[in-house]
């Protein structure tokens, strides 16, 4: 049985226009990189100066009514309550036996209506649950409706230092009083209704711009225009991949999934389990009091060699695994090979020497500390 074919965000026309080498990622044509550098060009363009992303292919649902803060504070692990109007919040959402079923970032627009964003290849997943879980407690959160809003969003990503100073010429919005997750609802060239949110998965200052579909080619190519002193580059799903990597972030389907637990996956910051309750929480007290069996920790190989996903980790003397990288790269910032894994709980201390497993031989290794990079601004 074939499958359909990948579907195409507003901007694939200037993708293909710019050289984008296009990739099926998650059922969506999207560059893995552009002509003319490619990925550690796109990965430093971030890091030094600006970069530009499209995100298009993320999930949005709309969450609106009286009963849409508590509602959402059942369905999350975090405290969606401190969340106030032009503030955003990251957060898992769990199944009852606490595997995680995404990690999103929502966005209180007013006291009633929230826009959820989710994993691209999770969103009708997410919506299903969503609404699933409103019908089980109807009768605790009647004033509520969930609408998945994806087909009328587009999302660009501008992300580094100088990305304030591109984005300010295309809006008359006061961007310097944006804190990082907040957000601002303004327009873009003068007509183009957007929401301007300081945030972003690269470790950078940057934005993300919620926009209508049809407007995301305009936009695009006037932040290219406007970026041009600057030195922006259009960015594709490597740099992405090795920019978050860099910064440990998990990715859904690598560091996270319905097999993992926030507290396992370094997501207990945003588990609240002294909530009176949410979606999983049992399950993530009666884990915790058991005891964590394996953590997801930042490793560098001290030996010759690049991880990957898969990997098996192994202690110091090679002779028991303990573990395996969930993602790995040699970091286009520090000139390193690093990656992400789980390994046993009691070989998770920072120092801890391990070896690798790279098509047969066994490869040095350490645990350090996370983020491997940090920005110097």
């Amino acid at each position: 049985m074939s499958l359909p074919p990948p579907k195409h965000t507003a901007l694939f026309d200037e993708h293909v226009r710019l050289g984008g080498r296009m990739v099926d990622f998650g059922g969506w044509s999207l560059p893995v990189q552009y002509a003319g550098g490619g990925v550690l060009a796109e990965h430093l363009a971030v890091r030094n100066s600006v970069g530009l992303f499209d995100v298009s292919h993320m999930g949005e649902v709309t969450i609106d009514g009286r009963d849409s803060e508590s509602f959402l504070n059942y369905l999350l692990t975090n405290q969606v309550g401190k969340v106030g109007v032009g503030q955003a919040q990251y957060s898992a959402m769990c199944q009852d036996d606490g595997g995680i079923v995404d990690d999103l970032v929502y966005y209180r627009r007013s006291p009633t209506r929230f826009l959820v964003v989710v994993n691209a290849s999770n969103t009708d997943k997410d919506f299903a649950w969503m609404q699933s879980i409103a019908k089980r407690e109807h009768t605790r959160f009647p004033d509520l409706t969930i609408t998945n809003d994806s087909a009328a969003y587009s999302q660009i990503a501008i992300q580094g230092r100088n990305s304030a100073a591109v984005l300010a010429q295309l809006t008359s919005a006061p961007l310097a009083t944006l804190k990082n997750y907040s957000f601002l609802e303004a327009t873009l060239l003068g007509s183009i209704p957007a929401i301007l949110a300081r945030t972003g998965y690269t470790g950078e200052d940057g934005f993300e711009l919620y926009l209508p579909w049809d407007a995301a080619p305009a936009v695009w190519r006037a932040l290219l225009e406007h970026g041009s002193g600057f030195e922006i580059k259009p960015c594709g799903l490597g740099a992405r991949d090795t920019l978050r990597l860099e910064m440990k972030y998990a990715l859904y389907g690598h560091e996270l999934s319905e097999n993992t637990h926030p507290l396992e996956a370094g997501l207990g910051w945003v588990t609240k389990l002294d909530k009176p309750d949410f979606v999983g929480k049992a399950a993530l007290v009666a884990k915790k009091a058991a005891g964590i069996t394996r953590t997801l920790v930042g490793i560098r190989l001290t030996g010759r060699g690049i991880p990957r996903a898969d990997y098996a980790l192994f202690d110091s003397t090679g002779s028991r695994q303990i573990g395996a990288f969930t993602s790995g790269t040699q970091s286009p910032s520090l000139g390193l090979p690093i990656g992400i894994g789980y390994v046993s709980t009691e070989y998770s201390t920072v120092g801890t020497q391990l070896t690798v497993d790279i098509r047969g031989q066994k490869i040095p290794a350490e645990i350090v500390p996370t983020p491997f990079y940090k920005r110097p601004y």
